[in-house]
Formats: structure tokens, sequence, C-alpha cells
């Protein structure tokens, strides 16, 4: 008898990636079930519940990864998923595991460990063995169908598209057990080497997509840049079945798209888009490996859902630590140094004048605007973030009052033209690049004032209706409101509102002729960044904030 239609019964695991068959990147808005839920489902059923305990000589060592974990198969094209091993469980193969283990090492480590080329062309093995790493229990089987959206032209350069979101398969914070075995005895202090060895190795991240936060491990060893603690709440991204999850690589996003500013404003195009593939990695004509890497570590997280019927949105509430760390070598030692300005200064940029991940252009309006929730059948709008710890309230809050904004931008643009000097660049304002948000004079304005407290913004008003209110025969009533400014659903607006807490610096009771200390305040410095471009709601607003400016507590132009 006939199998009707034989080719549906066929594993999604042993279908071709075409269109009909499976295609497990492709998110199908409005589907039902989309094939990469419906691969993992399958994959998950088939696997053997557990897996068997390693060989007795074979040592291993458990490490927890700080969010999402990835390798790539290959197997399938254009398909980003995991390697599958013994029992089905996911696997990063030994090869991997050898590979960045022999790049830790130094060359007598390397030969003694891994093998080495002999004068006559063979080749000698090393006594190690690398078993790969599998979880450690069936909670990696859990959020595997993973949503990744570029947005980089969309957010910096134009207002168009390059493409939509498309999806991969990747562990959600495993638990890794690494196996290694040796073909000779070896100490306990021998094994102590080799798994310090191991753990810098590690502490570079492993598998794919690690300078976007995927494959971090909770601590790193001696390759870190910058580490800083903050804390933020906002919309939390969602994955295929509408619940949130908070996504570390919003940082990197942010932190890139600023470089891609920075950059823009100092050189042509095509020499910025250069200058940030080498630092975060990307493809300018062949992959590039970049020299920076990232990390978030939860410290807190206190997910949540806002708002009611079609418009409840699940949010994020988190505390915890950012890294950046170096993920290859230098070409030169006094490179280091001018990194570590330049990556701390992009971070502490996006903090003071914006925020991160979705709506990071507006102001939380839960915490500045709650009137605006009235009516509960609204939009989530905005995000707020902030430093954590005294150590960030007092080295990475560099702006604590109005008049120190324009000194701590041209401090980013500068180390930023220092860094171009070191690769052999020369920084040409003259030949900017020719994007909406290039940081140039000619093409930003920052704006600001010192808020009073929550209450006390003015300019989030502005963002729903009139800054200005008609007096006839007198002024016109003014609005930027879904203005080119402000950007509407599939625009992306040209102002940029920021509440940054104000931090000051007093006198420590307990050592009075001793390093100040920093306190908190309930003021904020309320900051409006400007592209303006030709339209008559640019140009009328500008009109209307030069006119103010002379009032006081008014918005006054910074930069």
């Amino acid at each position: 008898m006939a199998i009707p239609e034989p080719a549906k019964k066929v594993p999604m695991l042993f279908r071709a990636q075409i269109n009909g068959r499976c295609q497990i990147q492709r998110l199908v808005p409005g589907a039902t079930e989309q094939d990469a839920t419906r691969w993992a489902s399958e994959w998950v059923e088939k696997t053997y519940p557990q897996l068997r305990e390693p060989a007795a000589n074979v040592q291993t060592r458990t490490y927890n990864l700080t969010w999402r974990f990835i390798t790539n198969s290959g197997i399938d094209e254009g398909v980003i998923r995991p390697v599958i091993g013994a029992n089905g469980w996911p696997v990063y193969p030994g090869s991997s595991m050898k590979g960045i283990f022999r790049r830790a090492c130094t060359k007598e480590q390397r030969d003694l460990y891994c093998g080495k080329s002999l004068a006559d062309g063979d080749f000698q093995p090393g006594i190690l063995r690398f078993h790969g790493g599998y979880p450690t229990d069936t909670a990696w089987t859990e959020n595997l169908v993973d949503i990744v959206h570029p947005q980089q032209n969309w957010q910096v350069k134009s207002s168009q598209k390059d493409s939509g979101a498309f999806i991969q398969i990747s562990l959600h914070q495993p638990e890794l057990r690494f196996g290694i075995s040796s073909n000779t005895p070896l100490k306990d202090s021998e094994w102590e080497i080799i798994w310090n060895i191991w753990e810098k190795a590690i502490s570079t991240g492993i598998g794919c997509r690690v300078s976007a936060g995927y494959g971090q491990p909770a601590t790193h060893t001696g390759n870190v840049l910058y580490r800083s603690k903050l804390k933020g709440q906002g919309q939390a991204a969602k994955l295929i079945d509408g619940t949130g999850e908070f996504r570390a690589n919003i940082f990197r996003a942010a932190v890139r798209g600023h470089a891609l500013r920075i950059f823009g404003g100092l050189s042509n195009a095509e020499t910025a888009d250069k200058i940030v593939n080498n630092l975060f990695g990307g493809i300018q004509g062949e992959a590039i490996i970049g020299l920076l890497g990232m990390s978030f570590q939860l410290l807190k997280d206190k997910p949540g859902t806002f708002g009611r019927a079609g418009y409840i949105q699940p949010t994020y509430n988190i505390e915890g630590e950012l890294t950046w760390l170096l993920a290859k070598k230098l070409p030169h030692p006094e490179h280091e140094e001018a990194l570590k300005k330049l990556i701390s200064g992009l971070t502490r940029f996006a903090m003071v004048l914006g925020g991160f991940g979705k709506s990071w252009r507006r102001a939380d309006h839960r915490l500045f605007y709650e009137e605006y929730y009235e009516n509960e059948y609204k939009s989530l709008i905005g995000c707020h973030w902030q430093w954590l710890t005294e150590r960030s309230l007092a080295l990475d809050v560099q702006v604590r009052k109005l008049d120190q904004l324009g000194g701590f931008i041209d401090k980013v643009q500068q180390t930023a033209i220092e860094w171009m000097q070191l690769q052999g660049i020369t920084p040409n304002k003259a030949q900017k690049a020719d994007w909406r948000e290039a940081w140039h004079h000619d093409t930003v304005q920052v704006w600001g004032r010192e808020a009073d407290s929550a209450e006390d913004s003015q300019a989030i008003f502005w963002l729903h209706q009139p800054y200005q209110d008609e007096i006839r025969g007198i002024q016109p009533s003014g609005s930027i409101y879904r203005s080119s400014l402000t950007g509407q659903i599939g625009q992306i607006g040209r102002l940029w509102h920021r509440m940054y807490p104000v931090v000051k610096l007093v006198k420590n009771p307990q050592d009075p002729n001793g390093k100040p200390i920093p306190r908190t305040t309930p003021k904020y410095l309320e900051f409006l960044t400007l592209f303006p471009d030709n339209s008559t709601e640019s140009r009328q607003f500008l009109q209307f904030l030069n006119s103010q400016s002379h009032h006081s507590n008014s918005f006054q132009r910074l930069w």
C-alpha cells in the first residue's frame, strides 16, 4: 500500500534546507508552527535521557556559561545549529577544544600536550586527548530556538532594512562538562597546569558568535579590558513562543553602533566600517575576527510583563556585570591601553546618551511619564539604565553636571582618533560617512537641562503632544509628534531622549581628607540628542529650543 505524502513523514533533521521541505533559519510571520520549533522538538524527543559517565581515565571539569551557547555543525547550508554527539546530545567537539587549548599554550606546552611537526615531515602526537564538552543534565532541551535580528544599518546608516529576523538553534545557559585524558600517567600538579591552561582558553569564549556574548564562561582570567556593573529595565525580546528573554548581545549591538557613529564622523564610510569590523568582527569581503569579545553575567533577574490584551509585552529588570575582553593578540603591547580607553569610553557614551536594547532612544515612560499609561492599552516605551556599585558610580560616571558633557564627548572622539592613528589611519572629518547618524558637528546636536526629579522631565511630553501651543497672531502650534524627528512604525527617528541620573561626589565622613565618595541624588540630566534633517518640523523645533535657551532651567546646547 502506498504511503500518502511520504516526504512529510521524514523527520525535519534529515530534510533538505529548501522551501517546502525544511528551513530552520526562516521566520515565517503568523505561522502556526515554525520549522525550527518542529525541528527542535523532534530532536529532543529522540535523544537518550542521559549520557554515559566518562571513562575512568578521563579527567573532567564543569563550567557554567552565562547566556547562550552555539556550535555550528556546518551540516546544513545557511543554518546555524549545534554539533550533535553521543546519544543525540549537543557537544562542543574535542577538535574545537584542542584548537583553543593550543592557542593558550606556550610553545613548549603546545608541543608536549598537543603534538608537533618533525623535521622529516612526520607528526608527533601530544600526550593529551580532548573528549569535548557535553551538558550535565537535560536542561539544555529548553529554549533551543533562538532569534537573531540584525539592525546595524537600520539603526545607524539609513532607513532601509537589509533583512528581517532569522532563526538559529542554541543552548540557553548550559552547564557543560569537559573531558581530557592523557596517554601517560600525570601527577596532580601537572593536571592543575593543564586545567589552568584550559580555563585561560575558555575565558575567550567557546563556539560561535563569542563576540556577541555567546559561549562565555562565568569567570574570565587574564584578558579583561573593561568591567563594570549596571542595572536596567525595559522591554524584553520575544522568543518564538512569545515568552520574554533578556538578551546579553544588546550591549555589543549598542556599543558597536556607537563606534560606527563616532568613526563615521571621523572618516568615510568604508574606513569606518573597516575599523569597526576589526574591533567587533564582521564581514567585509571576508570574515573578520574582531579584537573585542563581550560577556554579561546576570546577578539579579526579575522578568515580568506590562500592558493588557494585545499590548502585553515581556519586560526585564536586571542587575549584572558587563565585561569586555581581548579576543586575540594585539600587534603591539601599547595598543592594549588604547583599546581599554576606547571600549570604556564607548560604553560610557552609550550609558550617558541612551541605553541598551529595545526602545533605547527613549526614557522609560513608566518612570518619567506615568500618566501616559492611565489607559493601559498602550505599548511600552523606553528603557532606563544606571551604574551599579560604588566603584562604577565613582569611575564610570564621567558626566556629573551639564557643562561636563561637551568635554566628555570630545574625549571619546579623541580616544577614537588616537586608535585610528595607531592603526595607521589618518582621521578626516571633512570626508565623514554619509550616514543618518554619523557623529559630526554638521549632523548632530546635543541639548540638556537639569531635572529636579523623575516628574520634572520636559521633553518626554513633547514626544506625544505639542511643545508649543498656538497663540493666534503671535505664535503657531509646534509639534514633533510622528515626524521624521521622532519617527513612527517602520521609521527610525532622529531624536534620542535620556534621563541620566545625577551622581555627586561628596566628602567621605569616615575620611574627610581622603578621596570623595559618590552619592546618588533624585535629580537627572535630561539630554536630547538630535540629528536634524531638512524637514519643517526639525527646523521649527530647533528654533524653539534656541528661543527658550535663555530661560532658567530650559534646554541649553551642550555640543
